[in-house]
């Protein structure tokens, strides 16, 4: 498909040979994360009192010492940084150590499931640009997440969608566009290769997580009408490396 600057992209499944660019495509798109999230927790309400809080009481401390005030400060800072980045490192070492650990057999081996990487032709070689997976899921497994992130109570949330048939459906992730390809469409080719394949497949929604500071992801699957069903706070990490970070996860999905 023609794109813009003339550009050229194929998307294709993932073969043994791309193992290398996708882990690492992998790893710097969800780092990439860590310093919009800092920023965002950073300029909250909350933490910019906490942070003026600290900054007077080591001005106070340090006998009207503007450098302990801006060492206090820093400190504070630090702390918010470390909170987002354990949070995005940890789902790195837990999806690393689990699906991504072997994509052929937790992908490409199973006909529910699909793994895709787009090229673009550099100097007359292919190379990877992008990637996505969709991973085939059934409604009682979605129920149990949905009762996790409640506390075990399914009532007072969001109410999940019956699903026909056999109740499945897919679940888009590892959505990755190398940033000098970003806003030129590709992003967009490989949401709609996902919502095909789960046309194919006979699944009747695509469900996605997005982090809040995702602004720019979040954007693009709205304007594929994916719509907000849920939000949550709990992550893999300590409950107050969560709630410091102030990162939300937000469930969107699209019927088919």
């Amino acid at each position: 498909m023609a794109q813009k600057n003339n550009l050229q992209f194929s998307i294709r499944e993932y073969g043994p040979s791309d193992e290398h660019v996708v882990m690492s495509l992998f790893r710097d798109g969800v780092i990439e994360h860590v310093y919009p999230a800092f920023f965002k927790a950073l300029s909250h309400p909350d933490h910019v009192g906490v942070a003026l809080s600290i900054c007077m009481a080591g001005y106070v401390l340090g006998g009207s010492s503007y450098f302990q005030a801006l060492l206090f400060g820093s400190a504070w800072a630090g702390l918010l940084y470390y909170c987002c980045h354990e949070i995005y490192q940890g789902y790195l070492t837990r999806r690393l150590s689990t699906d991504l650990s072997d994509i052929r057999a937790n992908y490409l081996e199973n006909p529910d499931n699909g793994f895709w990487v787009a090229e673009v032709d550099v100097d007359g070689q292919p190379k990877v640009v992008g990637m996505v997976a969709v991973k085939g899921e059934r409604a009682a497994e979605e129920e149990e997440r949905f009762e996790e992130w409640n506390g075990g109570a399914t009532g007072g949330g969001s109410e999940l969608v019956q699903d026909a048939g056999d109740g499945s459906f897919g679940e888009l992730s590892h959505m990755v566009v190398v940033f000098p390809w970003r806003r030129k469409n590709l992003a967009s080719q490989l949401t709609r290769k996902a919502l095909d394949f789960c046309e194919e497949r006979g699944y009747g929604r695509l469900v996605l997580d997005g982090s809040s500071p995702q602004t720019a992801a979040i954007a693009l699957y709205q304007k594929f009408g994916f719509v907000q069903t849920s939000s949550h706070s709990i992550t893999h990490a300590n409950r107050w490396i969560s709630k410091l970070a102030r990162i939300n996860v937000m469930r969107m999905e699209k019927h088919i």
